[in-house]
């Protein structure tokens, strides 16, 4: 199915903010492809400061925003640190939304992510399910912070007519992730736990919970390859599910990532600790309609991440 291309990037200004994250990588790697000036604000253009955002995209000024920064992390990390994930997300989605409305930006692709859905949403989960039932306790700041994001996008349309839509990914995955196991999300802390058990001659490799949540994985490049899908041929106030349409277990995810480490030991769970949502696979049937699908299986997508982690292996780990 072609779909009409609606916002063509040709030798457009294209901010992705959040650029050093997985996400922003991905999307300045597939921006390569479109004919396009892809812009990159430095690390010190601290977005959570409303005055140097402004600064920022009125000296540079972008015709079309890919809004990928923010402060992320797993379940230890979301609730260890509420009022960060909150308060950083939530002012960096508000600075850069009202900038780019100032600045007259013609569009702005603001990215949110799944845990914005109820706990015990109906599965697979439509995007009409937001704001629909109560949120998982340990990553609700950050999933209020990307409802309000969506929120700014849908009320700006509405108010002032902005060119501002919003994709949900799912769990994503590859090159550039955190590794980090205090921090990290639940595939790259797997990854590197099998890699470090394998190492030291581990006889077992624990992981948290029962195993039994199930949990639906895309590869960053595809995610990034369905943003600028959406970016070039999407507009309207409905955000947009981005998933592969798969879910696997815990355990099952453990289980692949241990062969393709090459760790041959147990798998042993610790059911004192939490495990968090227990299904969340999301209906990408709106994507699916438009004309996209994702392009690498996991298992694929898992040996090329592990590739990357050996490759960088001492700086993903810091």
């Amino acid at each position: 199915m072609h779909t009409e291309t609606i916002f063509p990037l040709q030798r457009r200004r294209v901010w992705v903010a959040g650029h050093l994250g997985m996400v922003g990588g991905a999307i300045v790697r597939r921006l390569a492809r479109e004919d396009c000036v892809v812009l990159t604000a430095p690390r010190e253009t601290d977005l959570r400061r409303q005055d140097k955002t402004e600064r920022w995209i009125s000296e540079n000024r972008p015709d079309a925003v890919f809004l990928a920064a923010g402060k992320v992390g797993g379940i230890l990390a979301n609730d260890s640190y509420p009022a960060e994930f909150l308060y950083d997300n939530l002012a960096i989605a508000a600075n850069v939304i009202e900038a780019a409305h100032r600045q007259g930006v013609e569009k702005l692709l603001f990215l949110g992510s799944s845990c914005i859905y109820p706990k015990f949403a109906t599965q697979p989960i439509v995007e009409e399910a937001l704001l629909t039932g109560p949120l998982e306790p340990t990553n609700e700041w950050y999933a209020v912070a990307k409802i309000a994001g969506i929120k700014l996008c849908q009320a700006y349309r509405k108010e002032y007519g902005d060119d501002f839509i919003s994709a949900m990914p799912t769990n994503l995955y590859g090159p550039g992730d955190n590794f980090n196991l205090s921090s990290g999300h639940v595939l790259p802390a797997i990854l590197r736990k099998a890699h470090e058990a394998k190492l030291n001659g581990e006889r077992q490799l624990t992981i948290w919970g029962s195993g039994a949540p199930r949990r639906e994985l895309l590869h960053v490049d595809d995610c990034a390859d369905a943003l600028v899908h959406l970016m070039k041929s999407y507009s309207d106030s409905q955000h947009v599910n981005i998933g592969s349409g798969e879910d696997l277990t815990i355990l099952e995810i453990t289980r692949m990532v241990c062969e393709v480490v090459g760790f041959k030991g147990e798998i042993v769970r610790d059911e004192s600790k939490p495990d968090g949502t227990p299904r969340k696979l999301m209906s990408s049937e709106r994507l699916r309609a438009s004309g996209w699908s994702p392009a690498i299986p996991l298992r694929q997508g898992l040996e090329s991440t592990y590739a990357w982690f050996l490759e960088h292996e001492v700086k993903a780990v810091l």
